[in-house]
């Protein structure tokens, strides 16, 4: 399941999971707070870090002000 569309825009799941980043948080902490499977948090991370929404350190993600714009 795509989260970022071909125009640039993100679906809600991904605004969601954009809204969890406020602080750094793990993929399994990410899970728990937006209700979602951990498989498909893992899934949007990665696509939305390949789109630098998303920016990963020390296996802690942060949404990037990029990702903060699309909210």
């Amino acid at each position: 399941m795509a989260c970022v569309n071909a125009d640039g825009t993100v679906t809600p799941t991904a605004k969601a999971l954009l809204r969890s980043l406020e602080t750094p948080l793990g993929p399994e902490a990410i899970a728990a707070e937006i209700g979602a499977p951990l498989f498909r948090v893992r899934s949007s991370l990665r696509e939305l870090q390949a789109a630098g929404f998303v920016a990963e350190s020390g296996g802690l993600f942060r949404a990037t002000e990029a990702g903060r714009a699309k909210i």
